[in-house]
C-alpha cells in the first residue's frame, strides 16, 4: 500500500529511470511494453515517437503511476512508482493530456488553474502568484472567468497545460501538445517548452509533430512494437531514412528536402528552415580563388 505522503525526491537520482519494464493489459492478451530500459536526466527534454500501438502512451502512463509495470521498475526522482498513488506522484510529475476534455472539470478557468496547486497544499498567496503568471504567459486574461468548455479548443488546450504548469512539477509530460492548435497557440507551446528547459524542468513530449520535436528536444526516443528501437539526437534520428521507413514515420519536410537536394556541410543535416536557408546561402557564396 502507498504511504500517505509522497516520498521526497532524491537530488542525485535521474529524473526517470525505467529498467526492464513490461506491461500487459489486464486481460493478458495485449502486450503493450516489452523490456523497456530508459534513463532521462534532470533537465533533459526528450521526444517520444512511434506509430499508434508502439507503446509510447503506455510508457508515459507508467511514468506518473497511472499504470504500474507488470514487471520491471519505473523510478521517478528516486521514487518507485509502485509504492505511490497517482495523487502522490503528482508532486513529482505532471501529465498534459492530448484531449483537454479528459482533463478539465472546474466551473471556470480560474478554478481550473487553482485546483492543482491547492490540491498539493500550496498557500493561497503562492497560488495567486502562480495563477497570475500563468494567465499572463498563456494569454488567458480574457477567459479567466469563462467555463473551460466555452472557450475554443486551442485555448482550452492551453488551459489544460497551464493547470499543470501552475503546480510546477519537476517533470512534465506532454501528449501530442500541438494537436488541434493554431499557429499562435503552437508558438506559445514551443516557447513554453524552451522556457521549461531553461528552468531545469524535465520535459517529455509524445508527438507526431516532427518539426516541433526538431525545434525543441535534445533526444528522440523511437518506439516500435512495444520496444525502444532508437535513442539519439533529432538530427541523427531524422536523417536516418531507413529508420524512418521502418517505423512508417516522416522526418520534418525541411530534413527531407535537405537529404534529397543537398550534401550537408560538415555532415549536419538541416532540421529547421533557418538551418536549410543557412546551408543554401553558404553554398551560394562565391568561393575564394586560390593563388596560382
Amino acid at each position: 500500500m502507498a504511504d500517505e505522503h509522497p516520498i521526497a525526491a532524491d537530488a542525485d537520482a535521474p529524473a526517470i529511470l525505467v529498467e526492464q519494464a513490461h506491461y500487459t493489459y489486464a486481460n493478458g492478451n495485449v502486450v503493450a511494453l516489452s523490456g523497456v530500459d530508459l534513463r532521462v536526466e534532470k533537465g533533459e527534454i526528450i521526444g517520444i515517437i512511434g506509430q499508434n500501438g508502439s507503446g509510447k502512451t503506455t510508457l508515459t502512463k507508467l511514468f506518473n503511476g497511472l499504470l504500474k509495470p507488470s514487471s520491471g521498475s519505473v523510478v521517478i526522482n528516486g521514487v518507485n512508482t509502485a509504492t505511490q498513488s497517482v495523487q502522490q506522484m503528482a508532486q513529482h510529475i505532471g501529465y498534459v493530456f492530448q484531449n483537454p476534455n479528459h482533463q478539465l472539470f472546474a466551473r471556470t478557468v480560474d478554478d481550473e488553474l487553482r485546483f492543482g496547486p491547492r490540491n498539493i497544499g500550496m498557500s493561497e498567496d503562492e497560488i495567486d502568484q502562480r495563477v497570475a503568471e500563468a494567465v499572463e504567459f498563456f494569454g488567458l486574461r480574457n477567459v479567466i472567468d469563462e467555463h473551460p468548455y466555452r472557450v475554443s479548443f486551442p485555448i482550452r488546450k492551453l488551459v489544460g497545460i497551464a493547470s499543470i504548469v501552475t503546480m510546477r512539477p519537476s517533470i512534465i509530460i506532454f501528449d501530442e501538445p500541438s494537436t488541434g492548435q493554431d499557429h499562435d497557440t503552437t508558438k506559445v507551446i514551443n516557447n513554453l517548452m524552451t522556457g521549461l528547459r531553461e528552468q531545469g524542468t524535465t520535459v517529455v513530449c509524445v508527438s507526431h509533430d516532427m518539426p516541433l520535436l526538431a525545434d525543441v528536444v535534445e533526444r528522440v526516443i523511437v518506439m516500435k512494437d512495444t520496444k525502444i528501437i532508437a535513442d539519439a539526437s533529432p538530427r541523427d534520428v531524422f536523417a536516418d531514412a531507413a529508420l524512418m521507413q521502418r517505423t512508417n514515420l516522416m522526418a520534418p519536410q525541411v530534413t527531407e528536402i535537405a537529404l534529397q537536394t543537398t550534401v550537408p556541410l560538415g555532415g549536419a543535416i538541416a532540421l529547421t528552415p533557418a538551418e536549410l536557408a543557412d546551408d543554401i546561402a553558404n553554398r551560394l557564396k562565391p568561393r575564394a580563388k586560390t593563388g596560382s
